[in-house]
């Protein structure tokens, strides 16, 4: 099999590596409670998952290597739950854009996040935002299972997409860690819809919640439709989309430049 382990590689292979022009995936997670029968690290493991199975589908097409899970991210959210650990905001972008910046000195010119928490994401969005415009890399950002979209959540029964600790995420943890995976109550755990959009107000605005005014146990959805069979097509599919992002041209294009000539060049 194929090493595409950063941390599993020699330094003479990464600069190797960098200089066939390799894509380096970022996988960016989180520590924090996942409801009473997943352990903590589940966001962690699936995005790790995820990232190294995209990265054996794309090799062949063009190298990939998967840098160490950045496992600290954004769960103030989840903190009341126990269990969770999490950075400030500061912090946070700190660490993503020094990382970054020490992927690019290394040689490596394509860079992509796969982020695995939606606590991440709009922070991680800013970041692109900032170094876009003088990074020597191009930096792509991605949810695998928003990039997967449908054929993720084709295979859910009782939730519309991944959720937090249901459906989804115990299916995939019963592939990747079925010995922590606690299925002894599962039955009696699915969550309530009342906090559905606990962090809205309004008709579109966006008001901060913790999550305990979300859910009484600190999961979403309904874990009971899980299994193994369909938490195996998920990871599948999270992991075909990412590979299918890594190996299309369009995403690693240079910017175009459409100014007309007469509006002149600064």
């Amino acid at each position: 099999m194929i090493e595409v382990d950063w941390a599993r590689l020699k330094a003479h292979e990464l600069r190797k590596l960098a200089s066939e022009n390799a894509i380096v995936i970022l996988p960016i997670a989180s520590i924090e409670q996942h409801g009473p029968h997943l352990p903590v690290m589940t966001d962690t493991r699936l995005g790790q998952e995820i990232a190294h199975r995209a990265a054996r589908k794309a090799y062949s097409t063009r190298a990939v290597v998967v840098a160490p899970v950045v496992w600290s991210g954004l769960s103030e959210h989840h903190m009341a739950f126990g269990g969770t650990l999490t950075l400030s905001h500061d912090t946070f972008r700190r660490v993503v854009r020094d990382l970054i910046e020490a992927i690019t000195r290394q040689g490596f010119k394509d860079i992509l996040i796969s982020n695995s928490h939606g606590g991440n994401i709009i922070a991680i969005q800013q970041i692109l935002d900032e170094l876009a415009p003088t990074s020597k890399a191009t930096v792509v950002a991605t949810n695998y299972d928003i990039e997967a979209g449908e054929d993720l959540s084709r295979h859910l029964q009782d939730q519309p997409s991944v959720m937090h600790a249901g459906e989804a995420e115990t299916s995939m943890m019963l592939v990747c860690e079925r010995d922590l995976v606690d299925t002894s109550n599962i039955t009696k755990l699915a969550s309530p819809e009342g906090g559905k959009h606990f962090l809205s107000a309004g008709r579109n605005s966006y008001r901060w919640r913790p999550f305990t005014h979300m859910t009484e146990n600190g999961l979403t959805g309904n874990p009971t439709r899980s299994n193994a069979t369909k938490g195996e097509k998920m990871l599948e599919a999270g992991a075909k989309a990412l590979a299918n992002l890594l190996i299309d041209p369009e995403t690693w294009a240079a910017p175009k430049d459409l100014r007309l000539t007469k509006t002149g060049i600064f």
